[in-house]
């Protein structure tokens, strides 16, 4: 979960993230019959965190997280970012929590109007927080912070609902001297999986060879 840091957040919460995920299917498994990311990779996981808007207990459980990682790493935050789309609920969420402007950053600028990239009041040299539903490759969040940059905000991290732990994302977001954090996480996904279901080795092994690297990744035999 953490990226710097050898504790982001509780881990009691950050297994009751991952259940919460799972029970309402936020989260599903099928490494048999693999999902295809938009990027053309295979994936035994797929994670719509949207669904997570339509339980309030689970938004007050994701908005306490993320509330909890603002105080303990970007106190100084002055404006919650949220990521489009997903991100944008979130950053709502924990902006009212914390009485803080907010702002959303689009994946290109509208084709009309004043063709914004940012929605709402930039404040050039604001201390701002990113929040985004997932880390993957971490590109969209990575975006964002280049586009704030250049609007002459201080992006001072991310945080988001989970990371499925890639090492290349980890190294972007290093390089980018760019800090993130999560409420949960991959491994911790697949810890709450094995304890609701009966799990081959086999399974288990790609699982998390999956992980390890997911371009080369390729789907179970159908049994």
């Amino acid at each position: 979960m953490p990226q710097d840091k050898e504790q982001s957040i509780p881990l009691a919460l950050a297994g009751e993230v991952a259940r919460a995920l799972l029970d309402v299917q936020a989260v599903q498994f099928s490494p048999e019959q693999a999902f295809r990311w938009s990027s053309g990779w295979q994936s035994p996981i797929y994670c719509d965190s949207r669904l997570t808007i339509s339980y309030p207990a689970i938004r007050r459980q994701i908005t306490k997280g993320f509330g909890h990682l603002i105080r303990a790493y970007f106190p100084q935050a002055e404006v919650v970012v949220g990521v489009a789309t997903a991100g944008i609920p979130q950053a709502a969420l924990l902006a009212q929590e914390f009485e803080l402007p907010m702002l959303y950053v689009r994946a290109k600028p509208k084709d009309h109007g004043r063709e914004n990239q940012i929605e709402g009041r930039i404040v050039p040299g604001q201390l701002a927080v990113i929040v985004e539903d997932i880390i993957s490759t971490g590109q969209s969040a990575l975006q964002a912070a280049e586009v704030l940059r250049e609007a002459g905000v201080h992006v001072l991290g991310v945080v988001a609902i989970l990371t499925y732990g890639f090492d290349f994302a980890r190294q972007q977001f290093e390089a980018q001297g760019l800090p993130f954090y999560t409420l949960t996480d991959y491994t911790r996904l697949l810890v709450e999986v094995f304890k609701r279901e009966d799990v081959s080795e086999k399974t288990m092994a790609s699982l998390h060879e999956w992980r390890k690297n997911p371009q080369e990744w390729q789907p179970l035999p159908v049994s």
